[in-house]
């Protein structure tokens, strides 16, 4: 089975008919690692679904510091989702922490298949409360956890990270120096 397709099933049911519609908004492409899919200011004109590969969405304050908002890895979506909804200029960049391989949808071609099947629309729903979820848990975690307590449980839901991922751009993530991290991680 197409590893979209499962991954669209996990909430909606589809015939092969249906995927084939589905699929058809969708384009695929290939970054190589560092490559940019999103940069600040730009409108973010698509959503990316990662087929495999990882990302960051991150900006940097006004002292130069990287806060890394999301790392993105197979089977998740990603973009600025403000400056996609809202066509307003993004506040954040997304780039590739390796080679990876997405399919993307068009805001426009989103739209036209929203309204053209309405099990999209259940699963834009459902992927946004999920989404909406997680952004919950990171913000609670961030204002109540000590940084201990925020490293372990992300050790804890995603082991495969830490070995993909730099310990700089995990302390971005988890918002302490890595020097900070070093100390976690002893």
């Amino acid at each position: 089975m197409h590893p979209f397709r499962k991954h669209l099933e996990e909430i909606i049911s589809l015939t092969d008919k249906e995927f084939d519609f589905i699929l058809s908004h969708f384009e695929h492409t290939k970054k190589r690692k560092h490559q940019y899919i999103l940069q600040e200011g730009e409108i973010a004109q698509k959503e990316y679904w990662i087929v495999n590969g990882c990302l960051k969405s991150y900006f940097f304050d006004e002292n130069g510091k990287e806060h890394i908002l999301q790392f993105g890895m197979e089977n998740w979506w990603i973009t600025d989702y403000d400056s996609f909804t809202n066509r307003a200029p993004s506040t954040i960049s997304i780039d590739c922490i390796e080679d990876s391989e997405l399919l993307y949808i068009t805001h426009e071609n989103r739209e036209k298949l929203t309204k053209e099947m309405h099990k999209m629309e259940r699963f834009w729903a459902k992927k946004g409360k999920l989404g909406r979820i997680a952004l919950q848990h990171r913000i609670l975690s961030l204002l109540k956890n000590s940084s201990k307590e925020r490293y372990e449980l992300l050790l804890k839901q995603y082991p495969k990270l830490f070995q993909r991922v730099s310990k700089k751009l995990i302390a971005a993530y988890l918002g302490v120096s890595r020097e900070t991290l070093s100390r976690l991680n002893s």
